[in-house]
């Protein structure tokens, strides 16, 4: 039997609280994580209530080692006041000193997405293949480095605070099947992150480094648009395992993609293909099909600089809907899912990941 996260929170809604309520619909529950047969969690109680909560902490426990295909299960409880929201963790500040390239503890491939230009659906496209990478089998990680516009809380459906139990280690959170983490959990949704460089790098350091990311077959960047800050600390200290270019098919995207491109190979960070998205637009009454954007710029561009092209993924409404949503279209049934399917299967099949 696959054991499920959804499955998991549905059961623990039968460990009931002193006031009747119960530990999910009280939102105490944090970080559910599956590995094979072991579960994790944490769980977040108000730091009035402390040691009174370890009955509740062990009855989760032992409730979730009774469900089939649980073979080990471990709940780790965190307390705190009510003035103060957890975690105590500082986020941003200089990065600290590192001598050379390197590799993130049980994660095998890390993939950088970039665009060179905003506005070309590099975030949806990152939410979306994530999904379809993890549908197909792989344990996928999902980090938003859009530091100054986070938008993957919201495309992945995810509000909860990260929890810290030491103030130093961020245990992610998980949704569709992904492990994902983002700065814009750690802040209001309209609250702005004015920061210069050397906070940028720290944060991006931090949340490499100090996310407990558990074993995963390839962690995927989604990175902010330009040539940066974010991506030259992201190139120089970690080993980065290859880059994926997106791009609407338009003349004035392309001419930055181009500079990604550029950036990448000047970093020496392989690039693993280009992505034309925004391709094409089916009208949903007559099904004509127009091109808004051009069509097969990213293509050519692809041809010219001699790097594989990995797909065309269409303009389509449900995509946006999706996103907007918090369920990324490639989590549902819909035929809008293939696009990002077929680009995930591509990968594997390319020994890519």
């Amino acid at each position: 039997m696959t054991i499920t996260v959804e499955a998991i929170i549905e059961e623990l809604k039968r460990v009931q609280l002193p006031d009747g309520s119960n530990i999910v619909d009280s939102d105490m529950v944090r970080a559910v994580t599956i590995e094979d047969s072991k579960v994790n969690f944490v769980l977040e109680v108000p730091g009035e209530l402390g040691e009174r909560m370890e009955p509740v902490r062990s009855g989760a426990e032992a409730l979730i080692l009774r469900m089939d295909g649980v073979n080990q299960c471990n709940v780790m409880m965190t307390a705190h006041s009510a003035s103060k929201q957890p975690p105590s963790l500082k986020i941003g500040g200089h990065a600290k000193p590192q001598d050379d390239k390197q590799p993130i503890d049980g994660v095998k491939s890390i993939i950088a997405i970039g665009s060179g230009k905003g506005g070309v659906g590099k975030s949806t496209v990152s939410s979306n293949l994530a999904v379809a990478l993890s549908k197909l089998g792989l344990k996928v990680g999902l980090l938003d480095a859009d530091i100054h516009g986070p938008s993957q809380p919201r495309m992945m459906g995810v509000s909860k605070r990260p929890a810290s139990p030491d103030g130093k280690t961020i245990i992610p959170l998980k949704a569709h099947g992904v492990t994902m983490m983002s700065l814009g959990l750690m802040l209001k949704e309209d609250e702005a992150v004015i920061w210069r460089g050397p906070m940028l790098m720290g944060a991006l350091q931090q949340m490499l480094n100090q996310v407990e990311w558990g074993q995963l077959d390839v962690l995927l960047i989604d990175l902010p648009p330009g040539t940066g800050d974010v991506q030259l600390t992201l190139s120089q200290k970690t080993e980065v395992s290859g880059a994926i270019i997106v791009s609407t098919p338009q003349d004035v995207a392309l001419l930055d993609a181009r500079k990604a491109i550029n950036m990448f190979e000047r970093m020496e960070v392989p690039i693993i293909g280009m992505i034309e998205n925004m391709s094409s637009y089916h009208c949903p009454k007559c099904g004509h099909e127009a091109h808004i954007f051009g069509h097969g710029g990213a293509q050519v561009d692809a041809k010219k600089f001699n790097l594989p092209f990995l797909g065309e993924i269409p303009l389509e409404l449900e995509i946006r809907e999706a996103g907007d949503g918090g369920t990324p279209v490639a989590a549902t049934e819909s035929k809008h899912s293939e696009a990002y399917l077929n680009l995930a299967q591509k990968l594997i099949d390319s020994n890519i990941l």
